[in-house]
């Protein structure tokens, strides 16, 4: 039996590759997809490369109207507008996938500190967050699920396993991360423009973006005590793609070889993490249009410290790829059905 699903807030990036990989999912149907700024208009005159796989219409409808028909709801809307209409779809009997960051801080103060006022902290307390490779068991009965941030998502999969181990200080935590321009949007905004990016590479954010607190909410949980980490985003004059350095500082002696052979027992049986060998490193053009993380790992002998490079499609595991994979979590389905696609290389 196929699950019934809705797409809320689907004109932007994220959305189309929601449509993109539910179109191509086995068992879900997807049965309505709402815009504000498209109601009325096809989905595939406003996005042709769903010409032929997408009938909808986009249309502007009111939680009640979008529970009447779906089961499952993922929210792709900006995060404000999110907490907006998520308390009456949970209300009106759907269950939630949310992609914005609305419901992945746990203390409404933090959240309100980097972001604005929260309008419905009450669910806060109740919302998983959804990183299915540490979290699987909580998401399965959610009826909440906050997908994960891009940034977040590639930090704490490549940190996981040293720091539930204690290997590494927590208290030395430098992320040096790199994002391709769809990150920002698709709005226009003089920052992200063609000529503004390309032949460029910069910083931004610096001591301030908004990842800050849910890359430290996580790598708090997963080493037991409080975690304060640099984080230094960039921007890539790419599309597609997050890179992103960890360096941490080691608690004991280890080489690469035993840093590969870690990981590759801590994400044994997990479908979307794959470990480079000793001597590789990944690259984001492995993992373009994939819902796969790719990791690789060096122990530096000389400075005692060890160096994770983690690259995800900040568009597939880093937003819409995770909330597929958390939707077949909900339903109970295999969390690879619907994203076996390898990237397209070169």
């Amino acid at each position: 039996m196929n699950i019934k699903v809705a797409v809320v807030g689907a004109s932007g990036y994220t959305g189309v590759e929601l449509l993109r990989l539910l179109v191509g999912h086995p068992q879900a149907e997807l049965v309505c997809v709402t815009s504000r700024q498209f109601a009325g208009q096809p989905v595939a005159r406003v996005f042709p490369s769903l010409a032929g796989r997408c009938e909808l219409v986009f249309e502007n409808l009111a939680a009640a109207e979008i529970a009447a028909r779906a089961e499952v709801v993922l929210t792709a809307l900006p995060h404000q507008a999110a907490m907006a209409v998520i308390p009456d779809l949970l209300v009106a009997g759907c269950r939630v996938v949310d992609l914005s960051a609305d419901y992945r801080l746990r203390d409404a103060a933090v959240y309100e500190h980097w972001y604005q006022p929260h309008s419905s902290p009450q669910l806060l307390a109740e919302a998983v967050y959804g990183l299915p490779e540490l979290f699987r068991e909580q998401v399965r009965p959610a009826r909440l699920v906050a997908n994960p941030g891009c940034y977040p998502t590639s930090v704490a999969l490549g940190l996981a396993p040293l720091l539930r181990q204690g290997l590494i200080d927590p208290d030395s935590l430098i992320i040096d991360s790199k994002s391709g321009t769809s990150g920002a949007g698709r709005g226009a905004k003089l920052g992200s423009l063609f000529c503004e990016v390309n032949e460029g590479f910069k910083a931004y954010g610096v001591a301030g973006h908004r990842h800050t607190p849910e890359i430290e909410q996580t790598l708090s949980i997963l080493s037991g005590r409080e975690v304060t980490v640099s984080f230094t985003p960039h921007l890539l004059p790419v599309s597609r793609g997050i890179l992103s350095t960890c360096y941490a500082a080691s608690r004991q002696q280890l080489s690469t070889a035993d840093l590969v052979e870690i990981y590759r027992q801590f994400y044994a049986d997990e479908y979307f993490v794959r470990v480079h060998p000793v001597g590789s490193l990944p690259n984001i053009n492995q993992v373009a249009g994939s819902n796969y993380c790719d990791l690789g790992m060096v122990a530096d002998e000389r400075t005692g410290r060890i160096i994770v490079v983690a690259v995800i499609d900040n568009l597939v595991k880093g937003a819409a790829g995770q909330a597929v994979q958390n939707l077949n979590l909900l339903a109970g389905l295999p969390e690879q059905t619907g994203l076996e696609a390898l990237s397209a290389f070169p």
